[in-house]
């Protein structure tokens, strides 16, 4: 049977709509991202524990006095980890997304409700959202807004919008019949029926749905995460691509936070705003831990709590102002790095952002996914990234995407690629030796993202060329899975293949040996080249200059990467700092400062 091309249909339309809607789609982008800096700026204006109050008094409103007091240690746990910027990103994020999706889900309920010919339309793409694997929706959402937060928010209403309609379409067609037709015999127009008698009779089914968006919503944060959308999504991803179980765990305790907080809070709304949930909560009995304050108290409560916040001076910005030292050079001028969590693109990383913010430059660091980092760069949403494995590993993101960017240079290399073994396994010292052990190893080998190019050369070249393809299959994943795979054998003395790549710590961590490779099949080894958006040079000679003469031995890489290894996650800066004072000269020698501003910092 001939192939259906369905995927070159949709690749044509969406560069269709690209080619000739961008104009719309930057119009939403700016409507996305005033409501979501909006309502991040509103939730970070006061100080952690001022703001814990004031969803603290809220819940107590709507919950009563436990529920009150559960919230604000919740959310003085989340305040506690360090992660409470974040949360407020991802609050923010998810409330902007669930009003766009309401907007859109309510009216589309009610008219599906009352009408049968759009029921029946509506309900096979409802189910087409609701089936589609979440990360998929992140591709056509990345490639119309672009990184960053309304990629986000679009994912995440889409992905959360079927709910909205269902429920509300539901609520309304369980509304009794005698109940409208009683209505439409005393002269109730349709719009007086739908707004007096339909709607308040279903506004617990469709409070439910509110529930459900919102809890869809959250569910879809740590994948919005990989398109540089921040918060508590981004701080799990970075976790999961450094494999620190750690910090995984820290944010997803602030996820939970905000998922119980939120759940709770809107099956309360529900029932205020239900007539007989209000009579149902006047009739039962009051206990201490079950007090509710009237409306006007909790407002008084809360606007108490914000004059003596501004009284105090607690109001303003909660971050701390970074402080550039050495020869003001960039004056304040914003540079974009993104990067990918690999050890020599995080140590790059924050070596960059240490000595661009010591010349005067502000710079802000997000972590993305190969794909989407790519997507960024060829926008020009992202500066400029320094770990990109050319000619071969990253070989297939540089057709793509090569005539968009320009490459800067090479800054380590040669690097290699390699299939390894931890070395208590005996008689395995080359890839010649796999095919008589494939047994020992289940016949399989562990891979990394299926997207890299080590992969595609493993399985175009590497396996045919030894012979292996009958033997052995490789395991896609990703290299925070192929890394606990290789902790969890190596602890049990169990053996076991994976593809690395040297540089990598690993190697200092485990005992490895690198499987020979007397055909060549691996080829030359890639070189680690620093990639900018088109004009970056242009815009940035200077730091282009630096960045274009900047280079590193082994051995400087291995120890910064060992030493941000050591310092633990959110530490990296810190690491930085630490190992360039033990290496003074390295600053000035890979941005040096010369003709005026050398003389006025000799002055100074």
């Amino acid at each position: 049977m001939p192939r259906l091309p369905l995927g070159d249909w949709v690749d044509s339309g969406v560069n269709w709509l690209v080619d000739h809607l961008s104009w719309l789609f930057d119009a939403i982008r700016a409507v996305m991202e005033g409501m979501y800096n909006g309502i991040d700026a509103v939730l970070g204006a006061p100080t952690p524990l001022l703001m814990a109050g004031i969803l603290a008094v809220l819940a107590w409103w709507l919950r009563g006095l436990l529920a009150g007091v559960l919230a604000f240690a919740g959310f003085a746990l989340v305040d506690s980890l360090q992660l409470w910027d974040k949360a407020m990103s991802t609050l923010a994020l998810v409330l902007v997304a669930t009003v766009i999706a309401l907007v859109i889900s309510i009216p589309l309920g009610i008219w599906a409700a009352r009408s049968k010919a759009v029921s029946a339309a509506v309900r096979p793409v409802l189910d087409l959202l609701q089936t589609m694997p979440s990360m998929v929706l992140l591709i056509p959402a990345m490639l119309f807004f672009g990184l960053g937060t309304a990629a986000g928010v679009v994912a995440t209403l889409i992905f959360a919008l079927a709910p909205g309609v269902r429920m509300t379409e539901l609520g309304i067609r369980q509304v009794d019949a005698e109940l409208v037709e009683a209505a439409e015999a005393f002269g109730t127009t349709p719009r007086n029926i739908l707004w007096r008698v339909q709607l308040p009779l279903a506004l617990p089914t469709i409070m439910a749905g509110v529930n459900q968006v919102i809890m869809l919503g959250l569910s879809m944060v740590v994948i919005a995460g990989m398109v540089g959308t921040g918060g508590l999504g981004g701080a799990v991803n970075e976790a999961i691509g450094q494999l620190d179980i750690g910090y995984g765990f820290e944010a997803g305790v602030g996820i939970v936070v905000l998922a119980i907080y939120l759940d709770r809070i809107t099956g309360a709304l529900g029932t205020q705003l239900s007539t007989s949930g209000r009579r149902a909560a006047a009739r039962a009995p009051q206990r201490v831990w079950s007090y509710r304050p009237r409306p006007v108290v909790a407002v008084v409560g809360i606007v108490v709590l914000a004059l003596a916040a501004g009284g105090i001076g607690v109001f303003g910005p909660n971050g701390t102002s970074s402080e550039a030292s050495g020869t003001d050079v960039g004056k304040g001028k914003e540079i974009k790095i993104g990067y990918i969590p690999w050890d020599e693109g995080v140590a790059s990383t924050f070596l960059w952002k240490e000595i661009l913010q010591e010349r005067g430059f502000k710079v802000t660091t997000t972590q993305y996914a190969a794909g989407p980092l790519y997507t960024g760069l060829a926008t020009g949403q992202i500066d400029f990234e320094t770990d990109s494995w050319l000619p071969t590993t990253h070989a297939e993101y540089w057709k793509k995407y090569g005539k968009q960017l320009d490459d800067i240079g090479k800054w380590f290399g040669p690097t290699s690629l390699e299939l390894s073994v931890p070395s208590y396994v005996k008689g395995v010292d080359s890839l010649a030796d796999l095919k008589a052990h494939a047994s020992e190893f289940g016949g399989k080998i562990v891979g990394i993202e299926p997207s890299a190019g080590e992969m595609s050369l493993l399985k175009t070249k590497v396996l045919k060329e030894y012979g292996l393809n009958g033997s052995y299959r490789v395991i896609d994943g990703s290299t925070p899975a192929m890394l606990a795979e290789l902790k969890r054998a190596y602890a049990r003395k169990q053996p076991v293949v994976v593809t690395l790549w040297s540089p990598h710590w690993a190697y200092s961590s485990y005992d490895l040996k690198k499987l020979k490779d007397p055909k060549g099949a691996w080829g030359k080894g890639d070189g680690v080249h620093t990639l900018s958006r088109k004009g970056f040079a242009g815009d940035n000679p200077r730091v282009a200059g630096w960045l274009k003469d900047f280079s590193m031995t082994e051995k400087q890489l291995t120890g910064l990467e060992a030493k941000i290894q050591q310092a633990g996650k959110g530490k990296e800066q810190e690491a930085v700092r630490s190992w360039l004072r033990e290496n003074p000269g390295l600053v000035d020698k890979w941005a040096p400062v010369s003709g005026e501003h050398a003389q006025s910092q000799a002055a100074g």
